[in-house]
């Protein structure tokens, strides 16, 4: 499966440093005292539940910073379908090195699975309608990118980054601004002022700030907040493809084919990366 751009294999393994320093420490001194230094084997990883895998091309550089020399060998690919029981992966080469990558390629491919099996459910539910699934800033700090990854893996879109690619003006925004229309206008000028064709999107709690930003014309994206489904498809008529819309606030699994049906563009779910369970995987050495 093709990885989305922003996943950049140099910045990825500035991550995993990071991680493997702030496991590894100084040394895995159980590994040291028991595991011979010459010792060579091989593990497999297992499934030990069905759902969506993600994470195999993350574990394989994982291993491989971890030692060079260890060899992989994939049995699944990123966005397949799984089962429990099921071996995704064969690793072979100095056991040292292979106990050292354990921890951190399972943190990595249990939480990336679970993120890419909850989308990919999701994206089936509102199958057949014109809205994308979307991800949110709520993700776990410094694991972002992984977990956007998962997202895309999962078949959704990845929302903005971070905060420095898109203006996404919410409540406390406006509240701040002085309502709306300063908001918008004050945003428009920045951006202006930037020379940077930076989206602005803008988040409604009811019909008539649906209307008062039309009034403005300047928004790019019209966020439909908590709104219910009539008002939802009141607010698609009003703004009449002149903006997108994305719908957002406690969506889920029993809610998302209703909104979808409003006729949003998008409907963005915090849940997605933060509200997710761990899909288990194991890591068993092959005596």
């Amino acid at each position: 499966m093709n990885r989305p751009g922003y996943i950049q294999k140099k910045t990825i393994l500035r991550l995993i440093d990071l991680a493997i320093q702030e496991d590894i420490g100084e040394g895995d001194h159980s590994t040291l005292a028991s595991v011979p230094a010459n010792a060579q084997k091989e593990a497999i990883l297992v499934m030990k539940a069905d759902g969506v895998i993600a994470g195999v091309e993350l574990a394989g550089w994982i291993f491989h910073r971890i030692d060079p020399q260890l060899q992989v060998e994939a049995h699944a690919q990123d966005g397949d379908q799984v089962k429990s029981g099921d071996i995704v992966m064969k690793v072979s080469g100095a056991a040292r090195s292979i106990l050292q990558a354990e921890r951190l390629v399972l943190n990595c491919m249990q939480r990336m699975s679970g993120i890419a099996t909850k989308t990919r459910h999701l994206v089936s539910l509102i199958e057949g309608t014109s809205a994308q699934l979307l991800d949110t800033r709520k993700t776990t700090p410094n694991f972002r990118l992984f977990e956007k990854w998962a997202v895309y893996i999962g078949g959704g879109q990845n929302h903005r980054m971070g905060l420095y690619d898109m203006m996404m003006l919410k409540d406390n925004h406006i509240d701040y601004a002085g309502g709306i229309r300063q908001a918008l206008l004050a945003a428009d000028a920045y951006r202006k002022q930037l020379g940077k064709p930076i989206q602005i999107e803008i988040e409604t709690r009811n019909l008539e700030e649906v209307k008062e930003v039309l009034a403005t014309g300047i928004a790019d994206i019209i966020m439909l907040d908590n709104m219910s489904p009539a008002d939802m498809r009141e607010a698609v008529k009003l703004i009449n493809g002149r903006m997108k819309v994305e719908a957002s606030g406690n969506i889920n699994e029993q809610t998302i084919r209703s909104v979808a049906e409003c006729g949003v563009d998008y409907i963005s779910v915090g849940a997605l990366t933060h509200s997710y369970q761990s899909l288990d995987i194991s890591l068993k050495a092959v005596k």
